[in-house]
């Protein structure tokens, strides 16, 4: 297993060692103990998974208190996957990064707690899939805006199929301070 940096220090893309023949293929999708060797030492707490079409857009997502890392894939499908850091005080406060993960690259993203979270759908449909740190807590979930013009995040869909609540999201510069992660070195 390789683990590779991204251009956000904290968040990293994951390419598992992957076994295959003409049967098929075997690859590990979680290791605590393999993924602790490699720095990336967390609890699991609950899966998720998630059926989207092609320019579906789900995000700019993060829970504010009781945040979530998120070690996420795609099982069928293709996505672009953002991950925006949005921790007060931190050095790369309001900068993205973002990668493909797919089915066939069977690539994950560690996206840690304190970041924004989204992905869209470059497929014809993505099946999704999580592991969270920390359960979903109505009472933190947030959001903030995907075209944000402040962050720039250079999605490949121009008029992506968004949700009401992803849709009215905030911009980043108009969430209270209070709402928003705080960065600890």
């Amino acid at each position: 297993m390789k683990v590779l940096d991204t251009t956000l220090p904290d968040v990293k893309l994951i390419e598992p060692d992957v076994f295959g023949d003409a049967r098929g293929f075997f690859y590990e999708g979680w290791n605590r103990a393999r993924y602790a060797e490699l720095g990336l030492d967390f609890n699991v707490v609950q899966t998720n998974m998630s059926r989207s079409a092609r320019g579906v857009l789900r995000g700019l997502h993060y829970q504010w208190p009781n945040p979530q890392g998120k070690l996420v894939s795609v099982l069928e499908g293709e996505v672009y996957d953002v991950a925006v850091d949005i921790r007060r005080g931190s050095p790369t406060f309001g900068q993205w990064t973002a990668a493909v993960l797919s089915a066939e690259n069977k690539r994950q993203m560690w996206v840690p707690e304190g970041f924004a979270h989204g992905f869209v759908v470059t497929s014809e449909h993505a099946l999704f899939h999580y592991l969270v740190t920390a359960p979903y807590d109505r009472t933190a979930d947030a959001n903030l805006r995907w075209n944000d013009a402040a962050l720039a995040i250079n999605w490949p869909v121009a008029e992506p199929s968004l949700s009401d609540k992803d849709a009215k999201a905030p911009f980043l510069a108009d969430i209270p301070e209070h709402r928003l992660p705080v960065y600890s070195p």
